[in-house]
């Protein structure tokens, strides 16, 4: 096996679709999900096994239980139990529609340590429209005030068309008004059901990314709001906000395989949610240890040590962005290609572009409590803390800043 370096450090965060059941219909599903009756999904017995494996090659990795809507699994908190006694960080994504303030107190209980739930409008009609049901606007309202009551975190999740691409200022302000700790507006990869309402233009794309970038600015010190399954955010940010905080962390544009992964309702390892996880794989948890998937897989690799083709290889933001890899593929089946949804042209023998590597300093006691995290924890902590220290201004790390760190994102 490689050493721990930062091509093969285990993965920091971990998605998994643990079931395929859901009470909504919602259009833009990637797993196209249904209410099902749950045959397809992995057993409890088998969930456990699997997150003996998740703890035993990437302990103290962040776990974001997803669906479906994890919230029909009647043995959902025997799970998120056992991951938190193996040490994982465990946080939920669901609709919010089911959840009620003795569920919220009883997932907390469990060592849930925040929620995220879903919400595409202010406005409930085109919400129930989207979700594919009367009222689950209202419920998952609902929901938000029974997590806040529980006293657990929550972000919200925005999944963005053409038909709500001017909502995000109003989503933005309602979560503000809310108390989340995160607004994460995510942009549609052609799978699932979302092949049918991926309409937003690349035009449209890039002004949503502005827009984005301004409002972290305007309440970054409230909440983080981000893009997620937009590599170009950072590029975007760098052209319309140079001096903006989100270049002076350690980031990049996708981090499939490269720190992140998903785990599929019936247990197989993929470097993303958008990239397809076959029935019948060689990559599945049940026949394989975490770690011989996510370090021999090939294509784990390429993804690792990417060789982009196309634009995205002349392009001199390909460090900082490098296109989103699950688009390219299911496009043109090129998973180093072009990614389809950027308009950006290259600007041709022009040096690479990264972020704001300032540098920072620590103090001898903040170095000493990072000595007695896990050896092959330690780089993947300490490029956390050095990121956002950078992104918050903070020039010498201490045990203080650590601990500020540790309360603000559950690690």
């Amino acid at each position: 096996m490689d050493d721990y370096s930062t091509k093969t450090a285990p993965p920091f965060l971990i998605s998994w679709n643990l079931t395929k059941r859901c009470n909504l219909k919602c259009k833009h599903c990637y797993l196209d999900a249904t209410e099902l009756t749950g045959a397809e999904d992995t057993s409890t017995k088998e969930a456990l096994l699997m997150i003996d494996k998740i703890a035993d090659f990437a302990p103290s990795a962040l776990l974001i239980i997803t669906g479906g809507e994890p919230l029909l699994r009647e043995d959902l908190t025997t799970i998120t139990s056992y991951a938190t006694e193996q040490g994982l960080v465990v946080v939920l994504g669901t609709n919010g529609t089911l959840l009620t303030l003795k569920l919220a107190k009883k997932l907390k209980a469990s060592g849930v340590r925040g929620i995220g739930i879903s919400l595409d409008s202010v406005e409930p009609n085109f919400h129930d429209d989207f979700r594919g049901l009367t009222g689950a606007w209202l419920d998952s309202i609902t929901g938000i005030e029974s997590t806040k009551k529980a006293g657990l975190d929550f972000q919200i999740q925005l999944t963005i068309t053409s038909k709500n691409k001017g909502e995000v200022a109003g989503i933005i302000k309602l979560a503000a008004e809310k108390e989340a700790t995160a607004v994460n507006i995510f942009f549609l990869v052609c799978t699932g059901r979302g092949q049918d309402v991926t309409d937003i233009t690349p035009s449209e794309y890039e002004e949503v990314l502005k827009s984005i970038v301004e409002a972290e600015e305007k309440y970054g010190e409230q909440m983080m709001v981000r893009a997620r399954c937009a590599p170009h955010f950072l590029r975007v940010a760098k052209e319309s906000a140079p001096n903006s905080s989100l270049l002076k962390g350690e980031t990049s544009g996708c981090i499939a395989a490269r720190g992140y992964v998903r785990i599929s309702s019936k247990g197989i390892l993929t470097p993303c949610p958008y990239m397809p996880a076959p029935i019948e794989s060689d990559l599945n948890l049940n026949k394989k240890s975490f770690s011989e998937i996510y370090l021999e897989d090939e294509t784990f690799k390429k993804l690792r040590s990417p060789a982009y083709n196309g634009k995205c290889g002349d392009c001199e933001y390909s460090e900082l962005c490098g296109g989103c890899r699950a688009r390219s593929l299911a496009t043109n089946g090129d998973l180093m290609g072009e990614d389809p949804w950027c308009d950006y042209r290259p600007k041709k023998n022009t040096k690479k572009i990264t972020t704001n590597k300032t540098p920072i300093s620590w103090t001898p006691e903040a170095v000493s409590r990072l000595k007695k995290t896990p050896f092959f924890l330690r780089a993947m902590i300490k490029k956390g803390l050095e990121g956002y220290a950078r992104a918050t201004g903070v020039e010498t790390i201490t045990p203080e800043i650590m601990a500020k760190l540790r309360k603000r994102t559950g690690r």
